[in-house]
């Protein structure tokens, strides 16, 4: 099941303290930060909230997982590799089928994400192996993000924004997905969203179904549509060289005083 990822969100209300997650301080902790702002639009930083603490200040000593159960947890800079390399295998097979790419195009791109602010990426893990994936965001922004927030406004829905949801095809059906969901509803209730939000291939249809049953209806989304054109093509086709007449020269060629 993968759901895919397409704006580019920055929190203003709710920031996530990546430098503290990283166990550094200062600018120095954001280097991908500062090489991105040559193609993209420059975002102010919001200042961090008081009331919710976040990154590894919030999660405190991990606690001992039993055999067999999966543990969520947010996502260190260590984890950036191996979680770019379980979206391209959750991903790989959907992404045949799509207009669309359903995850980052470029692995570029998904390292600047960490450190977005604002973003929550988190890792569910079984084993030391990572068996899931999740990332959110409580606002749109960016340059080339697709959501309209009036939309929303206009109905009472404060949206927390699922941007990557995928689980790993060999643990599919063993509660990994719902496990997922159920941590997302839990971080919208504690921080006042009243809706998930996100957007599926509508030929994704495992993770179609897997939405619907967990109670997920249609938005008013976009959906790409085509219509063959008949046409030809711009340049005729070959043509047969004419025989050449035997001691014949061609009208435009012969001698006029002839």
């Amino acid at each position: 099941m993968g759901t895919r990822k397409k704006s580019e969100p920055k929190g203003a209300g709710a920031t996530s303290d990546r430098s503290a997650k990283d166990g550094a301080k200062g600018p120095a902790a954001r280097p991908l930060r500062a090489a991105a702002g040559a193609t993209r639009a420059k975002k102010a930083t919001a200042p961090r909230s008081s009331v919710r603490p976040s990154g590894r200040e919030a999660e405190g000593p991990a606690e001992p997982v039993p055999h067999g159960a999966i543990r969520v947890r947010r996502m260190h800079r260590r984890d950036l590799n191996q979680a770019w390399d379980f979206l391209k295998l959750v991903f790989r097979d959907v992404n045949r089928e799509t207009v669309e790419y359903q995850r980052p195009k470029s692995k570029q791109r998904f390292l600047e994400s960490y450190d977005d602010e604002g973003v929550e990426q988190l890792i569910f893990e079984t084993e030391g192996e990572i068996v899931g994936y999740a990332e959110c965001a409580f606002e749109p922004t960016g340059s080339d993000n697709w959501i309209n927030p009036r939309y929303f406004e206009s109905r009472d829905i404060r949206p927390l924004y699922v941007e990557e949801l995928a689980s790993h095809p060999d643990y599919q059906g063993r509660g990994v997905g719902s496990f997922m969901l159920e941590q997302l509803e839990h971080l919208a209730r504690v921080r006042g969203c009243t809706h998930l939000v996100l957007e599926v291939a509508e030929n994704n249809r495992r993770a179609l179904g897997f939405y619907k049953k967990r109670s997920f209806y249609r938005l008013d989304a976009a959906v790409f549509m085509a219509k063959r054109v008949e046409s030809e093509p711009e340049l005729l086709p070959p043509r047969p060289l004419k025989e050449l007449r035997p001691h014949a020269l061609a009208p435009e060629l012969e001698d006029p005083e002839t």
